[in-house]
């Protein structure tokens, strides 16, 4: 079977791989609401999405409501293993998985003798904590996926093996006065340059999801897909920027940079 990514919206991802089924960050089911407060931003999607019949991992790289989704974890079997920062692991463990694994950057999980799950600092969610990033590895091909969805590349990534794919921001989102919330343009040029990625996929746009509520009406995007395709040229980078449609499979028919020892 064919390696495929899937894009369930926004930071929602379905990864299945060497015939293993990832949910990444699952928002599925119901509005997204931080905290019940509804009035500051509530994310609508149109429709939710079906939950695949066979998982075999939840991957979550933070606790806050648009990757920990708590309406949707509340949806799913509690048995399913999870494997999630430690915002992530307690958002998990509270809502009854009985399964949970709790990484912080320097440690990794194999998910069977197929795949291997890195943890990498992430993003910043204060002044001192960091939630995660990921790298997943096919270790029967040496095929590596990063996914990091705020824009915060860590720099020790340079001195890692390339990447085959890298799953990022390229809209930054930006509040009055606090700054960044999403730094997508300046964050995807970084990461191409540390970690040579093949193909580069944006995540946290909200394709078909719709946003209301007070936050929603200050917050300013900058950047996107053509921005970061110009910088990459600029940088005389090779990667590729792929883009899909909400629900759309990605074939990963790309040839590893990196030979499985």
């Amino acid at each position: 079977m064919s390696d495929t990514i899937t894009w369930l919206d926004v930071n929602s991802w379905q990864f299945n791989l060497a015939g293993r089924c990832i949910l990444v960050d699952p928002w599925l089911v119901g509005d997204l609401v931080f905290g019940n407060a509804s009035w500051l931003i509530r994310g609508i999607r149109p429709q939710p999405v079906a939950i695949p019949p066979q998982i075999d991992l939840l991957l979550l790289s933070q606790g806050l409501a648009d990757h920990a989704n708590p309406a949707t974890l509340e949806s799913l079997d509690k048995s399913i293993p999870v494997v999630a920062s430690a915002a992530g692991a307690k958002v998990a463990t509270d809502k009854g998985f009985t399964d949970v694994t709790q990484l912080v950057p320097g440690q990794s999980h194999r998910l069977g003798d197929d795949l291997l799950i890195e943890a990498l600092p992430g993003a910043p969610v204060g002044p001192l904590a960091k939630e995660n990033a990921y790298i997943v590895t096919v270790l029967t091909t040496g095929l590596r996926l990063y996914y990091e969805p705020h824009g915060y590349p860590d720099s020790d990534l340079a001195s890692r093996p390339p990447v085959d794919v890298a799953i990022t921001p390229c809209v930054s989102l930006v509040l009055p006065v606090l700054g960044p919330v999403i730094r997508g343009g300046e964050g995807a040029l970084e990461l191409a340059q540390k970690s040579k990625p093949q193909w580069l996929l944006p995540t946290a746009d909200g394709g078909d999801v719709t946003y209301d509520g007070l936050i929603a009406k200050f917050l300013t995007a900058t950047g996107g897909v053509d921005a970061v395709r110009s910088q990459l040229t600029q940088a005389n980078l090779p990667t590729q920027v792929k883009t899909l449609r909400p629900m759309e499979t990605l074939t990963l028919d790309l040839q590893p940079q990196t030979i499985p020892t």
